[in-house]
């Protein structure tokens, strides 16, 4: 039975939950609890040695040790030989991935830096690429501050982009060390394994998971799926869920001015009343609180500055009634469509046309459940240009009719149909 794993805050930082990336220098003299990470962070060893597991393989932590974190993976330190001082950076890795995507390689193949540290998350770096890696920290710290000095980084103009810019150049670098070393990644061969559930969960938020389906995923009964989560997690699946979903509306209410209707719809909930609940049992303060409080401070990232990824799935579900097609959705921001798709897919884990169709049979799915109007009046309220076409991805989504959905299917607080654990 896997030890039981300590979940951490989605705040990137103590000190102003909307900073982008936080910097903090830690020591180690002795073996800790697994902890399950809800933000992606780089570690960087600078002395010491040690063993740590990441997903259940073990890594060795040794001077230049670099190692990757994805948001939902659990890392544990189970041996400490030497005490251990290392760099901890956190980062919203919505913003990375968008910004280090941007730029295509010359044969036109998108970067993907999750899937290569998914697939080999430690680099051990020469006596050449420490020095780079000092240098980097030291210009970091410069930039940002030292999370746990509780001293502010000296003012500076568009700080940070400025210090995501940097962020970039770690991974860019990363990338060509591997290079150099001979190192490329090869994926892991074979079926899903069970420690990569949280990941899959955290990647499908906006789906209607059920721990039925989930376990049909990954091939295990029910039993054995719930039995993990909790070990690892102290979770049942749908409080775990909700975890999840509750880091991704903080990423909302920051960064764009959506409603929590809105937001809703994008990150799987039924209404917005019951996300204002669950956000506030979690956060400690009402939402409107929550906007007002850290939103202020936040320079770079404002819908209104153009971070595509949840600009492009509010335009939709804001005009998800209208006549939108890809070609003029991407044309209206001045980007192609597989660039849309790409950031609609890391925003939402849909494309375009997958996105839009969820939101207009999620919102269709309300309006039979509260309104006495037609099937055909609700194809056109939604945006559908005839009834078959709205039968047709209603059924996708919720393997029923409208007809049927509505006979079958009674309104609960919080979430559409039932769920059991």
């Amino acid at each position: 039975m896997p030890e039981k794993a300590i979940l951490q805050t989605y705040d990137r930082s103590k000190v102003d939950r909307s900073r982008l990336i936080s910097l903090d220098l830690e020591t180690l003299d002795e073996p800790t609890f697994p902890l399950l990470h809800q933000e992606a962070r780089f570690l960087y060893v600078l002395g010491g040695a040690g063993v740590i597991e990441l997903q259940g393989k073990k890594y060795e932590l040794r001077t230049g040790a670099l190692l990757t974190m994805l948001p939902w993976q659990v890392s544990n330190v189970t041996q400490v030989t030497e005490p251990l001082r290392f760099y901890t950076v956190v980062f919203n890795l919505q913003v990375f991935t968008e910004l280090f995507t941007l730029f295509p390689e010359a044969d036109g193949k998108v970067p993907d830096y999750i899937e290569t540290v998914g697939q080999a998350p430690m680099f051990y770096c020469d006596e050449a690429q420490r020095s780079w890696m000092e240098d980097f920290f030291s210009r970091l710290q410069r930039e940002v501050g030292l999370e746990s000095s509780l001293i502010k980084a000296e003012p500076k103009p568009l700080p940070a982009l400025g210090a995501m810019t940097l962020l970039l150049s770690l991974a860019v670098q990363s990338v060509r060390f591997r290079a150099a070393a001979g190192r490329e990644s090869v994926p892991h061969p074979g079926s899903r394994q069970l420690p990569d559930v949280l990941r899959y969960m955290y990647n499908h938020t906006s789906d209607k998971l059920t721990l039925e389906g989930l376990a049909r995923t990954f091939y295990v009964s029910e039993s054995t799926l719930r039995r993990y989560i909790h070990d690892m997690t102290g979770l049942t699946f749908y409080d775990l869920l909700n975890e999840m979903r509750m880091s991704k509306v903080s990423g909302y209410l920051l960064y764009t001015n959506m409603t929590l209707e809105e937001i809703s719809e994008a990150v799987g909930f039924w209404d917005a009343s019951h996300i204002s609940k669950v956000f506030s049992e979690y956060a400690g303060m009402p939402v409107s609180d929550y906007r007002r409080t850290y939103q202020a401070g936040n320079t770079l990232m404002r819908i209104d500055d153009g971070l595509l990824g949840y600009q492009l799935s509010e335009y939709v579900i804001r005009h998800y009634s209208e006549e939108l097609s890809p070609k003029a959705a991407a044309a209206h921001f001045g980007i192609s469509v597989p660039e849309m798709n790409r950031l609609l897919l890391i925003q939402t884990s849909r494309n375009f046309e997958d996105f839009l169709n969820y939101v207009r049979v999620s919102r269709a799915g309300q309006l039979l459940l509260e309104t006495d109007m037609t099937v055909t009046e609700i194809a056109a309220a939604v945006g559908y240009a005839n009834v078959k076409t709205f039968n047709r991805n209603f059924f996708r989504f919720h393997v029923a009719t409208p007809t049927n959905f509505r006979r079958t299917t009674s309104l609960q607080p919080g979430r559409l149909g039932k769920e059991k654990e």
